[in-house]
């Protein structure tokens, strides 16, 4: 259960990756689309059929997929490969993970409502970066937990 723990933890680093990487590239390919003429309109953003308008519009879709779905899974997954690592700190930092990756979904979808959002979704996201990273170092620098402890104990050890 610790190579799982690891495992997710270093997963929702790496999807953090993604995202940062997804949304440059659908920034990259709206800046080339207007510099062309293209014209971004509440009626393009609502059409459902036919072709993309710019095929960086795919790196709208993966960031919202994957921010909106993939990490909170991975998240909610590493919280529950927690409570069966043995390892002490572990339930602390998936706590610390889904809280992160919590705020982040919340400040990603409130953004669109209140654009200043957008600035902490951002910094957030190296916060969740960090945290992720170091909950998958964790199981390397703790050792296991001896004798029972409850979830409480676990929660105050950080």
């Amino acid at each position: 259960m610790i190579k799982t723990f690891r495992i997710l933890a270093y997963a929702i680093a790496v999807l953090v990756g993604v995202q940062a990487a997804s949304h440059a590239w659908a920034s990259a390919g709206m800046g080339a689309f207007v510099s062309n003429g293209g014209v971004i309109d509440k009626s393009m953003m609502q059409d459902t059929g036919g072709p993309l308008p710019f095929p960086e519009v795919a790196g709208i879709i993966v960031h919202g997929l994957n921010g909106g779905m993939v990490i909170p899974a991975v998240a909610l997954a590493l919280l529950v490969v927690s409570f069966f690592t043995r390892v002490k700190g572990a339930i602390t930092w998936g706590v610390i993970v889904l809280a992160a990756v919590a705020l982040q979904v919340t400040l990603g979808y409130l953004g669109h409502a209140l654009p200043l959002l957008s600035l902490f979704h951002g910094l957030n996201a190296f916060i969740l970066f960090g945290v992720a990273v170091v909950a998958a170092r964790i199981p390397a620098r703790s050792g296991p937990v001896t004798g029972t402890t409850s979830s409480t104990e676990d929660l105050a050890t950080v």
